[in-house]
């Protein structure tokens, strides 16, 4: 069975938001709440820099739900409202939640909040109603740089898929969002060093970043949750 994630490319990453705003629309997310944030690491100093600009580097990190292999969010749910489906992503059953915030509490990355008005509580679903349909999630469909990428972690992380870039065909839109391209053939080269998790605290998150340069001790710090 499929174990769907996303790898994200954070030396491509431009911080456009593009992600957050296209995620927001498409599941009507409420105002004031979001299923990704952007985070904006640095600046910080370059390796043996001075630390003065311009000797300075940054880059932005999506954060969102991780689709955790054991996930915290799951174990306290009292309901089984929060459950994983057999493709690995982690969902939750609107008619058996009760509001009770356990989830939100136990969850490792605050990607889960109370929608107020519905009294249930609200994360990333990996876009669920379109991967079911084969379909890319939302916000790999609209990243612009094309630092998104989805995929099956049985399948290899090389094969992860986005929408080809419209400057690589010769005709419109629709075919650019049927057309994909894999992240080892259309990003920079890569090695398996260069893939990060979050922190890991025994919930084993399945999402991935892309980060090549060494970035000193901040990077360190970022993947170990010190930041």
């Amino acid at each position: 069975m499929a174990q769907y994630a996303i790898i994200t490319d954070l030396n491509r990453c431009t911080g456009c938001l593009a992600c957050t705003v296209a995620c927001k629309a498409i599941n009507e997310v409420p105002i004031g709440n979001f299923w990704i944030k952007t985070l904006r690491i640095g600046p910080n100093p370059k390796e043996g820099g001075t630390g003065d600009w311009p000797d300075v580097e940054m880059y932005f990190m999506p954060v969102q739900c991780q689709h955790c292999e054991s996930p915290a969010c799951v174990s306290v749910c009292p309901t089984e409202a929060s459950h994983v489906l057999e493709d690995g992503t982690v969902q939750i059953d609107k008619s058996k939640c009760i509001g009770c915030q356990f989830c939100a509490m136990a969850c490792p990355y605050g990607v889960r909040y109370l929608n107020e008005e519905e009294r249930v509580v609200e994360k990333c679903t990996l876009c669920e109603q379109r991967i079911s349909q084969g379909e890319l999630p939302q916000c790999v469909a609209q990243c612009g740089s094309r630092a998104r990428f989805f995929g099956d972690l049985e399948q290899g992380v090389d094969s992860f898929e986005a929408p080809a870039h419209p400057d690589s065909l010769d005709t419109g839109y629709d075919d650019m969002v049927t057309t994909r391209v894999t992240l080892k053939e259309y990003v920079e080269a890569y090695r398996e060093s260069d893939i990060h998790h979050l922190t890991n605290v025994g919930n084993n998150p399945r999402l991935m970043y892309l980060l090549r340069q060494s970035y000193g001790d901040h990077r360190d710090r970022t993947w170990q949750g010190e930041e």
